[in-house]
């Protein structure tokens, strides 16, 4: 019989997870017929289930399903890093890395300036925060930096594209953007606290960021052969798939524990599995934890979405959507511009710098914090909120579209 555990509502929880997995299955499925990745209507479907409409997903912070799906859409996400690691040639990835760096710093410098100099020109009218303008600037360019890689891998994965050069510099550049991402947070979660910036602090977290994600990639590689050898002999059912995830998960905690994202120790575990001799059947095992998993985050980032707001007949949205259009064009044209950051080398730009526009969970908690801290006040939030859902939305058809000129399958041809 089911009945609360722990304060939580056992058959609601059931209710709410059955219908988000077939609500993301049947959406994929109706977006796949129309031509569009299936990501799309997974996150359309977290709208509909969301704040705006049939709130049926929680989301609210005093509801105690909230912290349950949010953990289980942090799995997802994961799991989709793990395997697009899986599927991720090493050795290839690491020869894009001129390009990949090239693509993330110039995608990260062009957001916040444009960002950064918007908010400080005053073009956009007054805006009360209890923050000093300076800030609220700063905080503004910050939450146009970062990609959010769940959104274009799946992407690349459901185009079966992974293999191509773009792939790789736009995941490369992915995984960079996200250590340059997690340097800036630290700065301003500082400056939400009150604290100055600290150039010190700012290259720590750089430091370690990169120092685990080499160290990781070092010991897993040599360690990881030996270890999954000895578990392919073993004859209990399921052991090669609970052991990947399991390695996956202590990667994650690795990952956190070093002071850096859950998704880079995930990222990283796919890559060194990638290069056992058990990855085939590693691959193919954790695809059903993944479909169950994976829509699980897609459909909570639609949930966060009220839609409401942004409505344009209602006079108080008004310079909402204005401010909120005017960061959208920075957004994209900002990210756009990275495709243009590797002179010396010839592959599809607009699909690379397309690629690099979403900012999904990454940009909402950059806002949040903002937010939080009355850095960011309730229409400025919204604007932003407006933003990231737009990048979000727009990708995928965006990046099917700007494929259809072509991608560099030549694997010699890597750099």
């Amino acid at each position: 019989m089911l009945g609360a555990a722990g304060g939580i509502d056992v058959a609601r929880f059931f209710t709410v997870f059955a219908i988000m997995l077939l609500a993301g299955k049947f959406a994929g499925e109706a977006f796949e017929r129309l031509g569009q990745p299936a990501v799309m209507g997974e996150l359309l479907a977290g709208i509909l289930l969301g704040a705006g409409f049939l709130k049926v997903i929680p989301i609210g912070p005093d509801d105690p399903l909230t912290p349950v799906f949010r953990l289980l859409a942090e799995v997802g996400v994961v799991v989709l890093l793990f395997e697009i690691g899986l599927e991720t040639n090493l050795k290839a990835m690491m020869r894009v890395g001129p390009a990949a760096t090239a693509v993330a710093v110039v995608g990260v410098a062009v957001p916040f300036g444009l960002g950064f100099l918007y908010w400080r020109s005053g073009w956009h009218g007054y805006e009360h925060t209890v923050a000093d303008p300076l800030t609220t600037a700063i905080f503004v360019g910050a939450t146009l930096t970062a990609t959010s890689v769940g959104i274009t891998a799946r992407v690349l994965k459901d185009l079966q594209v992974l293999h191509s050069l773009e792939a790789r510099v736009i995941l490369g550049a992915a995984v960079i953007d996200d250590v340059i991402g997690l340097v800036i947070l630290g700065v301003v979660s500082g400056l939400a606290a009150g604290t100055a910036f600290s150039l010190r602090g700012a290259l720590r977290i750089l430091g370690v960021a990169v120092a685990f994600l080499f160290v990781a990639l070092w010991v897993g590689l040599k360690l990881a052969p030996r270890l999954f050898g000895l578990v392919d002999r073993m004859r209990v059912r399921g052991v090669l798939v609970v052991s990947a995830f399991a390695f996956l998960l202590l990667l994650c905690v690795l990952a956190d524990r070093a002071g850096t994202a859950l998704i880079i120790g995930a990222f990283a575990a796919g890559l060194i599995l990638s290069e056992t001799n058990q990855f085939a059947s590693i691959e193919e095992r954790i695809k059903p934890v993944a479909d169950i998993f994976t829509p699980i985050f897609f459909l909570s980032i639609g949930a966060a979405v009220d839609p409401r707001v942004w409505n344009p007949f209602v006079p108080e949205s008004h310079e909402t959507l204005a401010i909120g259009g005017t960061l959208l064009a920075i957004a994209v044209l900002g990210k756009f511009a990275s495709g243009w950051a590797v002179p010396w080398r010839r592959f599809n730009r607009p699909a690379v710098g397309v690629g690099m526009a979403p900012r999904g969970e990454v940009g909402l908690i950059f806002a949040q914090i903002g937010l939080t801290a009355g850095i960011l006040s309730n229409r400025l939030f919204s604007a932003i909120l407006f933003v990231v859902i737009a990048t979000t939305l727009v990708t995928p058809p965006l990046l099917q579209w700007t494929l259809r000129w072509g991608a560099t399958l030549d694997q010699d041809s890597v750099p």
